[in-house]
């Protein structure tokens, strides 16, 4: 039978619990017949202070994952969205595709993860030379470039703003991401690329571009854009930047 509302697709979202961006922004990019279903990985919100709490914290978000989507196949979607984006880049393009093969083990649906998304939304672009905003700390930004090194991406720089608490990164200010991407639209790369599911930056994304002359890419709209046209579907939005125009 046909889900009513969700008649074209019906998508489960894996976000932290302390994660309070992606939520509303998938539902802002929502179109019609695709609906979106979340499935929160509990975890508390910890102190970020030292590369030692991320890598607990990211142990944490580890350990909650298959019960979350355990819980997220219950209502029967058909494709999965990972909504958390540092957990794809850890270990470099080598951990990104042991996580893929386990979300593959435990489920048969089609995945999209950030790493995957954001690597589709760059070649659409056709951009090699990149400047990367984050909301980590240093060991978070390592593994980021990493992952984009070794699939052969330029890495001009990367700016992390070492936020203190998962909270605390939906808390940055527009001023402050403002700031961090007047820097990298500084440099000579061919887009931005903004990391970090609970950085508040799909609408805001579409204005700096429009200020820096080149593709600024939120890691929101890469996902949700991705799963869509991984499911044939091919709606623009005029809301969210370039990206949604491919």
């Amino acid at each position: 039978m046909t889900d009513l509302l969700g008649w074209r697709r019906k998508f489960a979202v894996l976000i932290p619990s302390t994660n309070t961006i992606v939520q509303p922004e998938f539902d802002d990019m929502r179109v019609e017949g695709v609906t979106n279903h979340i499935s929160r990985v509990a975890v508390p919100n910890a102190t970020l202070k030292t590369d030692a709490d991320m890598e607990r914290f990211m142990g944490l978000i580890e350990d909650g994952t298959r019960a979350a989507l355990d819980a997220a196949l219950s209502c029967a979607p058909d494709h999965v969205i990972i909504g958390m984006s540092s957990e794809t880049f850890w270990g470099g393009l080598a951990g990104s595709r042991v996580l893929a093969a386990q979300l593959a083990e435990w489920t048969d649906l089609p995945v999209t993860m950030g790493s995957d998304a954001a690597d589709a939304a760059l070649r659409a672009y056709g951009a090699r030379r990149l400047g990367i905003l984050t909301p980590y700390l240093p060991v978070g930004d390592a593994n980021v470039h990493r992952f984009f090194t070794d699939l052969g991406y330029d890495v001009a720089q990367i700016i992390g703003l070492k936020r203190s608490s998962p909270t605390d990164i939906a808390a940055t200010t527009i001023a402050e991401i403002d700031a961090a991407l007047d820097e990298l639209g500084a440099l000579d790369v061919d887009a931005i690329l903004q990391c970090g599911t609970n950085l508040c930056m799909a609408a805001h994304a579409p204005r700096a571009e429009a200020r820096l002359g080149k593709p600024v890419i939120a890691i929101n709209t890469a996902l949700y854009w991705h799963a869509l046209r991984s499911s044939g579907i091919h709606d623009t939005h005029d809301r969210y930047g370039s990206l949604f125009l491919k």
